[in-house]
């Protein structure tokens, strides 16, 4: 782990077994000395940018309550708002700033697949998004002005929406507990409770989104990839039954038929193998399309003058890394929901990669001597899976 989770006095174990999914957890002073990556206007900047998704959301003086429109927006939008009640969201900032990027990296107590994105909002005072329910666990980060932020524990049902709204709104929140957060407080949130942040006046929220696949998703994508493996054998085995017995009615589909199709089936789908392959392809998929290659490509010897002159790596935001540890003489990386094997000597570079967002030329130095794993590195910079920064 690069960094101490910003738990207070909690440990990472602690919260894990206490609060994570269990129960919400205000931190007070969870970032010491915290201050806004991004100010107001650099956020209505990206929020004109076509490459970045930005909302707005407008609860009164819109065209109808809790209006929600979408970017990208012109620079005249924001002159044209409302002094209050109003709120400007950017999903996956850390895929547009490094200092945001870099935040993700105190959450390391939670492995790397669940991860969605970071979201920084900006609001006035008054602004909100209504009170409302996510499926996911998030952690709200305040990172500029104050925030009042009020928790609901009981379960939401359906009918429990305002309908035909851009929003999914809760038609009546009443506030089991309320907080004031201010720059460096954070709230940890499990999915299903209701909250409602509402600004006190100009503020800055950074929200850390948790992923939470549905079993249907998980389901799905996981049929889906064996029945792609199965459909692209040609000889690929099919339904035979040697061992018929006569029936005394050719309708019925007997117990033994039924019995036969079901073990089938789990067979077939409970291939442990076939699982892990599949599993760590489909969390490490990336959300959009990965960086663009390097071109002209660097060669190896290129690669380590760059890093030794500039100094730092980075991992790309728009990948996803994982591995499995097959044995100790094996590990499988994946990235953007490709495997590659490792072994010796570059056993130990899934996990260095993996664990952080950034890397130093002189802290590997040293593993950098051997040509495989300089050779290997420069690969990934030239597929736009590491890159670097200038100043």
């Amino acid at each position: 782990m690069t960094n101490t989770p910003p738990l207070g006095n909690l440990s990472a174990d602690e919260f894990l077994r206490d609060y994570w999914q269990k129960q919400p957890l205000l931190i007070r002073n969870a970032v010491e000395n915290f201050q806004s990556p991004l100010s107001p206007d650099e956020l209505a900047g990206l929020a004109c940018e076509e490459d970045v998704e930005s909302r707005l959301v407008i609860e009164k003086d819109g065209s109808k309550p809790w209006e929600c429109r979408y970017g990208p927006f012109e620079e005249n939008t924001f002159a044209a708002l409302p002094q209050t009640h109003w709120t400007l969201l950017i999903q996956e900032c850390n895929k547009h700033d490094v200092d945001i990027a870099m935040l993700l990296d105190k959450f390391n107590f939670i492995p790397n697949w669940r991860i969605d994105d970071v979201m920084v909002s900006f609001a006035p005072q008054d602004g909100s998004v209504g009170p409302h329910v996510d499926q996911y666990d998030v952690f709200l980060l305040q990172s500029y002005g104050q925030r009042r932020w009020q928790i609901h524990t009981q379960p939401v049902q359906e009918n429990d929406f305002i309908p035909n709204l851009d929003l999914r709104i809760l038609k009546h929140f009443v506030a089991d507990e309320e907080w004031i957060l201010n720059p460096g407080d954070m709230l940890y949130l499990p999915p299903g409770v209701a909250h409602y942040g509402v600004a006190l006046e100009d503020c800055i929220t950074v929200s850390i989104g948790f992923r939470a696949p549905s079993y249907a998703e998980l389901i799905s994508s996981f049929v889906e990839y064996q029945l792609s493996l199965l459909n692209s054998d040609l000889f690929a085995p099919r339904y035979r039954d040697p061992e018929l017995q006569l029936q005394q009615h050719p309708g019925e589909i007997s117990a033994d038929i039924l019995t036969k199709i079901q073990n089938l089936i789990k067979n077939e789908l409970n291939q442990s193998k076939t699982i892990e392959h599949w599993f760590a392809s489909f969390v490490t998929e990336p959300k959009h399309a990965p960086l663009d290659p390097l071109f002209p490509e660097i060669t190896a010897q290129k690669f380590l003058q760059d890093f030794q002159r500039i100094g730092t790596l980075y991992r790309s935001e728009y990948s996803r890394f994982s591995f499995i540890r097959v044995n100790k003489d094996e590990v499988r990386l994946y990235i953007d929901g490709d495997e590659t094997k490792l072994t010796a000597p570059m056993l130990d570079l899934a996990a260095l990669i993996c664990d952080q967002r950034q890397y130093t030329f002189s802290a590997l130095e040293q593993q950098l001597k051997e040509p495989a794993v300089t050779q290997f590195f420069t690969q990934l910079t030239n597929s736009g899976k590491l890159w670097f920064l200038e100043e």
